[in-house]
């Protein structure tokens, strides 16, 4: 048992200085676990609702003091005192205290970062890494880090519709040489940039450099240039998370896709083009959150590639019941954030487990240094998992994680993707 003896929730900063929530909890044997609420700049409509103050006058209405109060004034007084077995006690007391199905009456950034909280006071009670708290077995080995190194959206004159481009780095013996290999083929790309375009390669939003086409062929075009002049061709995959709702227009169903406006049929025959010439282990998001027979499709038409749901899914079990019920994701993106408790979150990945269907852990865009999907990635023992771009405090925590990992577990080895990749 678990004996709470203190909540304490203040406004802290997230990695783009936007406001956040984030709460320390304390335990009679003297553990604490601290954690905060992240958010994205991509955030799907089903997501767990963010309670913002709304105040122009407090960070241009993007404070989060009501969230810290309802945390103090509501949540705590229901757990300091009390004793729990383990984390679906704790989260079953939050989802009753919010008692709505998007946490909309206390915020989910109210509710998400005491749930992670506890889970790390409890790990903590037993002098044990959070995600040996976590693991359901043996920890035999560790995921492949999936490197975003190229952004997309609207990058001075040129508007490139997907999201992020990424690298994956298959073919290292550990992870020590897949970081490496992804942080060398970083490295290498403004170099092949200025070599293409002419220009100096910039900084996109997610820390990235921009992607300077609108032709996603180009831009998969410049990565594969940047993995051969880093002496790693053979040995690196490539994957996309289109984001696809950021494109999206409602009244007419299409897509804007390379200057031109597209239905979910000519986005699908796209990407399977590109999956016929490219590597890519994985398309996220590549038709918008609610288009649910774009996705259907999708699935048939990219035999190559795994479809996942990240704004189609938010990480919820009702969700992917749904997707699993009309054939329309391989597998989806897990964000603990997006559904609000931990232990709904685990609901959705054994779900997805029973299905044979992939789990991707991934921050978000606005992140934290500690985030807690590094340790579910390891204790769930995913085969690969998303680190952002090799720039930027977080998401660099993210990789030297890793690394601390594998120095703990030396038996633990690197994810071997040849029995997952479909290309």
């Amino acid at each position: 048992m678990t004996v709470i003896t203190s909540v304490v929730a203040r406004q802290i900063l997230d990695c783009k200085a936007r406001p956040m929530v984030e709460v320390e909890i304390g335990t009679a044997d003297g553990a604490i676990g601290r954690a905060a609420a992240p958010t994205g700049s991509s955030v799907g409509v089903h997501e767990s609702a963010v309670l913002r103050d709304g105040d122009p006058d407090s960070y241009r209405g993007l404070s989060v003091h009501a969230a810290v109060r309802n945390v103090a004034e509501v949540i705590a007084p229901r757990l300091v005192g009390g004793a729990f077995d383990d984390q679906r006690a704790l989260d079953d007391v939050l989802l009753f205290l919010d008692g709505t199905a998007d946490k909309g009456l206390l915020g989910g950034n109210a509710v998400y970062p005491v749930s992670v909280a506890f889970l790390r006071a409890q790990a903590a009670e037993r002098g044990e890494p959070v995600y040996e708290h976590v693991a359901r077995g043996p920890l035999a080995s560790i995921p492949v880090p999936c490197f975003n190194v190229l952004n997309g959206g609207r990058n001075q004159d040129v508007v490139q519709a997907f999201n992020e481009f990424l690298v994956v780095p298959y073919g290292a013996a550990t992870v020590a040489e897949a970081i490496e290999m992804g942080v060398v083929i970083f490295h290498e790309l403004p170099g092949v940039i200025r070599r293409s375009t002419g220009r100096a390669a910039t900084t996109a939003s997610s820390q990235g450099y921009a992607a300077p086409y609108a032709d996603p062929r180009a831009v998969l075009g410049l990565m594969q240039d940047a993995v051969v002049a880093a002496g790693y061709e053979g040995r690196v995959a490539f994957a996309l998370d289109c984001a696809s709702s950021e494109m999206y227009d409602a009244e007419t169903r299409t897509y804007e896709l390379d200057g031109r406006r597209v239905d979910s049929a000519e986005q699908v025959g796209v990407l399977r083009e590109l999956t016929e010439e490219f590597d890519l282990l994985f398309v996220e998001d590549p038709l918008d959150e609610d288009d649910w027979a774009g996705f259907a499709l999708a699935v048939r038409e990219l035999p190559r590639t795994w479809v996942l749901g990240d704004d189609l899914i938010v990480t919820n079990r009702r969700r992917l019941e749904r997707a699993i019920d009309e054939r329309a994701a391989d597998g989806f993106v897990l964000k603990p954030n997006q559904i609000g408790t931990i232990s709904e979150a685990l609901d959705t990945f054994d779900l997805a487990t029973a299905h044979g269907m992939l789990a991707l852990p991934s921050g978000r865009s606005g992140g934290v240094i500690d985030d807690i999907v590094m340790d579910l990635s390891l204790g769930l023992q995913v085969p690969f998992q998303k680190n952002g771009a090799p720039r930027s405090g977080e998401r660099i925590e993210k990789l030297n994680f890793l690394l601390r990992a594998a120095e703990r577990m030396p038996e633990a080895a690197l994810s071997r993707l040849e029995g997952v990749a479909r290309f």
